[in-house]
């Protein structure tokens, strides 16, 4: 296979996203039709862009621009070159970097794929030792990479799709059993719509039978024992939640030297600390452990271990309206520095049901929660194996 080296400008049109204002600057510029994507949607999309925090008014269009389904998204802040395609037409802002291929020199899924098996790590390079990360659209400019004429682009993004394709139905299958097991919770412990329900007498609320009880009752809050100082340790950002899926993403984490930080175990909650992380759902089950150590800040989560109760139950109340309604009310601190309150939990009552009906419950969740933890490990295979595809394909060690 023969290449040519090109820059990404080289092979069609780039541009940086336009926004003038941040959301909390001027609201009238939001809410509106219009995609809005920002960094964030990026890093947790897959092979395209379909989902969106955030949108445009009219007025918002009138001071962005709206590109439009192909364009390719590469991120040059916050999370550096993290790239996806536009499912449909969206506004971004400037920190992130729009390529539009021309059809006879780039195909985008190729292009795509180059950034993230072997681009990305190089753009980082720039960035190391800044304050701030950041990636200015000429330092993405300045280099260039191996390019395959257009035919051979569009077979390599064709192959390396098809893995992208099976990660997407995974992603799927894991949004199905989870809504599956947090509808159950909510018909039977919401709506007290539990097996049997006819025949039980409900008093201020609480079925006969059922006990009520405060969060510290059931479970425990930030366990003292898991403080860890001053060791280098794995680490869970708050970017490693996701606001559609409950599980946390083990390939966001990142080793910190020397951080405070509180540890965590298998089967813990952590629940976001911070707006809007919490209002937009983010509060992940962990599953993946195979290290001693791994941690988060005590600023960003808060710990929660189901004590009399599983951490299936566990996630499933933490996910709901009102818990995290509790929680929410009690943000104290400087504007954009608020944090949910640890003491919001001692008096937020539930009501606990029997422990057969919490075994009946766990018997079904538990079903779900197991084969969204393999689904999720045959994604991360998934992923590897595609990473690793492109540069033997490249390399002519695999015939295309």
């Amino acid at each position: 296979m023969s290449f040519e080296m090109k820059s990404l400008d080289e092979l069609g049109y780039v541009s940086r996203g336009r926004s003038r204002h941040r959301p909390r600057d001027a609201a009238h510029l939001y809410g509106g039709p219009y995609p809005f994507i920002q960094t964030s949607d990026v890093k947790h999309s897959n092979l395209y862009i379909t989902e969106y925090e955030q949108t445009y008014s009219e007025e918002g269009l009138a001071q962005s621009r709206l590109w439009k389904a192909g364009t390719l998204c590469i991120t040059i802040a916050a999370n550096i070159a993290d790239t996806s395609i536009l499912a449909i037409d969206a506004c971004f802002p400037d920190s992130i970097i729009g390529f539009i291929p021309d059809p006879e020199k780039a195909d985008v899924h190729f292009i795509k794929y180059l950034f993230d098996a072997i681009l990305q790590k190089r753009y980082k390079k720039f960035t190391q030792g800044a304050a701030q990360d950041n990636l200015s659209q000429s330092k993405l400019l300045s280099l260039k990479f191996p390019v395959p004429n257009i035919i051979e682009q569009q077979l390599i993004g064709t192959i390396l799709s098809t893995y992208d394709d099976l990660i997407e139905n995974n992603r799927r299958r894991i949004q199905l059993l989870e809504q599956a097991a947090r509808l159950l919770y909510k018909e039977w412990f919401v709506y007290l719509r539990f097996p049997g329900h006819e025949h039980v007498k409900i008093t201020d609320g609480v079925p006969e039978g059922w006990e009520k009880v405060t969060v510290p009752d059931i479970i425990s809050i930030n366990p003292k024992e898991s403080v860890i100082k001053d060791s280098d340790i794995r680490y869970v950002p708050m970017s490693s939640l996701s606001e559609s899926g409950m599980t946390v993403d083990i390939s966001q984490t990142e080793i910190r030297q020397k951080a405070t930080s509180v540890k965590f175990r298998n089967g813990d909650i952590l629940f976001a600390r911070i707006t809007p992380c919490l209002e937009n759902g983010k509060t992940g089950y962990v599953n993946f452990l195979d290290e001693n150590e791994i941690a988060c800040g005590s600023t960003e989560f808060i710990i929660l271990r189901g004590q009399s109760i599983s951490a299936y139950f566990t996630y499933c109340l933490a996910r709901t309206y009102d818990f995290r309604e509790n929680a929410i009310k009690s943000m104290i601190g400087s504007s954009g520095r608020q944090r949910v309150q640890v003491s919001c939990f001692d008096d937020y009552q539930i009501a606990l049901p029997p422990k057969m009906l919490l075994e009946q419950f766990d018997e079904f969740a538990s079903s779900c929660f197991e084969e969204i933890a393999l689904l999720m490990r045959q994604n991360q295979n998934l992923e590897k194996a595609r990473d690793l595809l492109l540069p033997r394909l490249m390399n002519g060690d695999l015939a295309i």
